[in-house]
């Protein structure tokens, strides 16, 4: 476990240098907190505050799979078009996710 949890710490430190990342986790700053005095139960905090760890998640994710095709080679495919197209419409995905509970949430808190 201890080996794990070293290598889960470098994939953090590895995602930190790709910018979307570093703009996702630095709003999660901000939203994981907010999401305590937004949600006005236990199942809202979850959701708010999951749905914004799972943009991240899928980020780091995508980050992985664009990393090993950039390992593959430098030339231009279809599958690694492909490959890299389908991670990038996850993370829109997850971002449209957490947009929807985000709005959800303020518009019945307000």
């Amino acid at each position: 476990m201890w080996h794990a949890l070293g290598y889960s710490l470098a994939g953090l430190r590895a995602g930190w240098g790709e910018t979307a990342f570093r703009q996702e986790a630095l709003a999660s700053l901000v939203m994981l907190p907010l999401a305590f005095w937004l949600g006005q139960s236990w199942v809202e905090v979850a959701l708010l505050a999951g749905s914004v760890i799972l943009v991240m998640v899928v980020e780091l994710l995508n980050t992985g799979i664009e990393t090993a095709i950039d390992r593959i080679g430098p030339e231009w495919h279809d599958l690694s078009k492909r490959a890299k197209d389908m991670g990038s419409a996850a993370v829109l995905l997850s971002l449209l996710l957490c947009a929807g509970v985000w709005a959800a949430a303020i518009w019945h808190r307000f």
